[in-house]
């Protein structure tokens, strides 16, 4: 981090550098509200309405310099440029940060706070002429529940430029170690080659790395991509490639674990996903943020849409203890688009939102915590960051998703993992995470709620999906011993399994989709943030009865199964639509095909009185399963059991 040192009241103090005030590193103009507020907002009719333009990616100069147009005013109440106050208050020992800005011709310099209702206030102001360097010493002290801090610059007639802008304190830092980078990949060397050479190009964020460790478990080799020979040349020995076989995130996550516990020079470990893009300051932030925490944290940024980048899927994740299901803390918010609406018109973003969890697409681990909790569960894919977050709970350490810390990452929109191989993870993890951490005896609603998303698939016809989540729960009563010994063979098991099951072919071609004997079926769009209006309270349940006793007793017509009965899009087969047909041709989560699900009675009684029998089980058997899983979780977890898994073949 850069050091300033200056001499206040004769007492030589030294300044570090919290964030930096940045610009996109592409000019990419879709991206300018992440970095500075391109609009001046009014209020008309209690509706907030933009009425001009006063910032244009034009005006970007560099990497940290920026140029507001004569008789213009800018705001940097942006997500990636304003200071979250409340945060650093809260989680560090942080008690003032200094604002430092150098400025080239004349105009106003503007600081504004909020509080924790998003109420704007103006702190100060101060004229600035020719080559100038301000400062303003402002206390973190009434940012309990909120709050930000920001500055804004409003040019004179002949302009002003924005030099550059530093977020510092002269707090000491707790820990003043290197972090090292940890990312797993399967058939993605492109994305990682891009992520590597935005790194070789932020030397200020190199000079915080100690190791970068690609943990390459696919056939397509990041060292045999394009690319990769220019980037590694620059890099030189802070990047390790290591080749392994396919163990899932969690297999690649606790390897880059494993050895960083190893490296002398390495505090804190920071996990990366393959397909993102990265904003190299965050990485800076998170270290920072780390480094002043009162207490080993583990830190973790947000998750914007890389097709979509302004747009913000994860804030503030948590675990709803009673169903046992991780969401957002308002899953109402989400998505949130900041070409719609900055940070100063999202009341709801100056709250402080504290997190259970951080997902590990970008998440900063302290090595202290991995040295007291363990590696990570040896789940494959799915949950294996929210219940490293919980376990690190239980052992007093916190977890922070910092606002101004995010990537890019392929979001979720266009998948439906619940119903592909990965419904075996989604089972089978969540429940072994509710027998290590729930705080509800027998898992609270956790297996009602199971039983009731066997029902849902079973009645849309989703018996792949069934299948597999009750191998899963099969395989949770086995005991523990199974997490590992499975963890190199089971994908290749669960996807060989989708042979047996016509849904899961794929139709692309013309030749290969049926025609439908009563055509397409179209519902009306539910508006943005609003559920899907499916049935509740004694018209579900009438709902539940009448559609279990129709697949249950009746036969699908030789017409329908001949040829499907509907086409649906994928938005329309939801669990209270579907029921309703012998079969449906549906579109695929990413519209690249179609697949024909087909109404099947024996299978349907048979799972149905699989799932009855299984969640009973597991009801019966839930505090010997769960003393079982506790009593194991410190090996399992074990960098001496995953060195094991490492090695197998």
């Amino acid at each position: 981090m850069p050091q300033v040192k200056t001499n206040r009241s004769q007492t030589p103090r030294m300044w570090t550098a919290l964030q930096n005030v940045i610009f996109p590193l592409d000019r990419d103009p879709d991206v300018l509200p992440l970095y500075a507020d391109p609009e001046t907002w009014t209020t008309i009719d209690g509706q907030n309405v933009k009425v001009s333009n006063h910032a244009h990616i034009d005006d970007v100069l560099s990497r940290t310099s920026a140029r507001v147009n004569g008789g213009k005013r800018v705001s940097f109440a942006s997500y990636f440029n304003a200071f979250p106050a409340s945060y650093w208050q809260h989680w560090t020992n942080v008690k003032r940060v200094r604002l430092e800005l150098s400025t080239t011709g004349s105009g106003t310099i503007l600081v504004y706070r909020s509080n924790s209702q998003g109420a704007q206030q103006r702190v100060e102001s101060r004229r600035v002429s020719e080559n100038a360097t301000s400062t303003f010493d402002l206390p973190l002290k009434s940012f309990g529940d909120g709050g930000w801090y920001w500055f804004e610059l409003e040019a004179d007639e002949d302009g002003l430029v924005l030099d550059r802008g530093t977020w510092l304190t002269d707090a000491k830092q707790k820990n003043s170690g290197k972090a090292s980078l940890g990312t797993t990949t399967f058939n993605k060397p492109d994305y990682c080659v891009n992520t590597l050479d935005a790194l070789a190009q932020s030397p200020e964020v190199l000079e915080l790395i100690d190791r970068i460790f690609i943990i390459d478990q696919g056939d397509q080799k990041v060292a045999d991509q394009d690319g990769f020979d220019q980037v590694n040349d620059k890099l030189g020995e802070q990047l390790e490639i290591i080749d392994q076989a396919n163990l899932g995130g969690s297999g690649g996550f606790s390897r880059s674990m494993a050895e960083v516990l190893k490296r002398d020079d390495s505090d804190f470990l920071i996990l990366l996903d393959d397909d993102v893009k990265i904003e190299p300051e965050s990485i800076l932030r998170t270290v920072a943020f780390a480094r002043h925490s009162k207490r080993p944290t583990i830190v973790g940024g947000h998750m914007f849409d890389l097709l979509n980048r302004p747009v913000l899927h994860a804030y503030a994740e948590i675990v709803d203890e009673k169903p046992f299901i991780w969401r957002p803390q308002h899953r109402e918010l989400f998505p949130h688009d900041f070409r719609n609406t900055n940070l100063r018109q999202t009341r709801w973003m100056h709250s402080r939102m504290d997190a259970d969890y951080n997902g590990w697409w970008f998440c900063l681990i302290p090595k202290k915590v991995i040295q007291e909790i363990g590696l990570s569960l040896p789940a494959f894919i799915k949950w294996d960051d929210s219940e490293y977050s919980l376990r690190a709970r239980e052992h007093g350490f916190p977890t922070v998703s910092l606002p101004g810390a995010a990537l890019w990452h392929v979001s979720w929109l266009d998948k439906d993992d619940s119903i592909d191989w990965q419904a075996y993870f989604h089972a089978r993890n969540r429940i072994v995470a509710g027998l290590l951490h729930s705080r509800y005896p027998r898992s609270g609603i956790l297996l009602r709620d199971s039983f009731r998303l066997d029902l849902k698939h079973l009645l849309s016809m989703q018996y792949y999906a069934v299948t597999l989540r009750h191998m899963a729960l099969r395989d949770i009563l086995s005991g523990p011993e199974h997490m590992h010994a499975q963890l190199p063979t089971q994908l290749s098991v669960l996807r060989k399994t989708a042979s047996s099951f016509p849904e899961m072919r794929v139709l692309r071609t013309d030749e290969e989709i049926p025609p439908t004997n009563q055509g397409k079926r179209v519902f009306p769009v539910t508006p943005p943030h609003k559920s899907t209006p499916g049935p509740r309270g004694i018209s579900l349940a009438v709902f539940t009865a009448k559609m279990t006793l129709r697949h249950w007793f009746t036969r699908p017509s030789s017409a329908n199964r001949k040829h499907p009965q509907v086409e649906l899009a994928k938005r329309d087969a939801t669990w209270f639509r579907t029921p309703h047909y012998d079969s449906a041709l549906v579109s695929t989560a990413d519209g690249s095909g179609k697949s024909w699900f087909q109404r099947d009675r024996s299978t349907f009684r048979r799972l149905l009185a699989e799932s009855i029998a299984l969640h009973r089980q597991l009801r019966d058997s839930w505090r010997t399963l769960s003393t079982a899983y506790c009593q194991e979780l410190p090996a399992l977890t074990s960098p001496e059991e995953w060195n094991k898994t490492f090695a197998a073949k």
